[in-house]
């Protein structure tokens, strides 16, 4: 229930804080008056990211065994990709996200014919991605457990992050961001590299890899996958209590390469220009 609670917290806040920006800078320029077509965008930004997750489920149903296993491994797959690019993208550009998204808001509001249309599309481009990236690591995530645990900690995560992100935006609440995305953001990529060693586990068991499949070790004995502990190891980090050589090696290259990004110096938050009319 912990690694979907922590997922849809993040990036539940990650999407109010995109909105409340939005609304704030709307709010401060005079332009309330466009915040129907901002819940607009949010509203099919959820209904897409409802869709895909649905859609996905549905297909992933009709499946025999190993083509189970591999689509498994496909979203896995997809989920490690998107998850750790948005993370560390998210790393670098925290700073500057403010001024990005005021950017395009007057591209939006000023550079465009059908001003409605394109405020829509701004705000449900930027939700969606929140959106999206949650549905595919999710659903990675409930595929390795069993039970209503996970979509009650992703439901409460997201009741959480709505909490938060309402009292971020009122001012009855204050958060350090930047620490929290951090913290956060280091625990998703080790999520992330156990949902990577299950992935390489379902391939060779579709038959799709089966190279580099020596056991490295056995500790079944001591603390094993269907253990109460080895139990809560593996569908929080993906835990193997005999990892195989492709296993452990991906989850180690996978975890020295995210670090190494992760920790790279963020961009500066770009300076703000004098010229612009009306000021946030």
């Amino acid at each position: 229930m912990l690694v979907p609670f922590l997922i849809m917290l993040r990036e539940g806040i990650e999407a109010a804080l995109i909105v409340g920006i939005i609304a704030s800078y709307l709010k401060q320029t005079g332009r309330g008056q466009w915040m129907p077509a901002v819940w607009i965008g949010v509203l099919l930004a959820g209904a897409l990211a409802l869709l895909v997750g649905g859609g996905l489920e549905l297909i992933a149903a009709e499946f025999p065994q190993k083509q189970q296993e591999l689509f498994e491994s496909v979203i896995g797959l997809m989920a490690v990709i998107i998850l750790s690019s948005m993370v560390v993208w998210m790393r670098k550009v925290a700073r500057s996200l403010k001024t990005e998204l005021h950017g395009s808001l007057e591209q939006a509001l000023a550079g465009s014919r059908n001003q409605t249309l394109a405020l829509i599309a701004m705000v449900f481009f930027a939700v969606a991605r929140e959106g999206l990236e949650t549905v595919f690591f999710l659903l990675a995530i409930f595929q390795q457990s069993e039970g209503f645990s996970a979509p009650l900690g992703a439901l409460l995560g997201l009741l959480g992050a709505v909490a938060i992100g309402l009292a971020l935006y009122r001012g009855s609440l204050k958060l350090n961001l930047s620490q929290f995305f951090r913290w956060t953001g280091l625990f998703i990529l080790v999520v992330a590299a156990g949902i990577l060693a299950n992935s390489m586990r379902s391939l060779h068991e579709a038959g799709v890899w089966n190279s580099l499949q020596e056991v490295v070790f056995d500790i079944s004995a001591t603390l094993p996958m269907d253990g109460p502990v080895g139990s809560v190891l593996a569908g929080m980090f993906g835990y193997q209590d005999a990892p195989t050589v492709s296993v452990l090696g991906a989850w180690a290259l996978y975890m020295a390469f995210a670090l190494i990004l992760f920790f790279l110096p963020g961009k500066p938050a770009p300076a703000r220009s004098t010229s612009t009319v009306t000021q946030p």
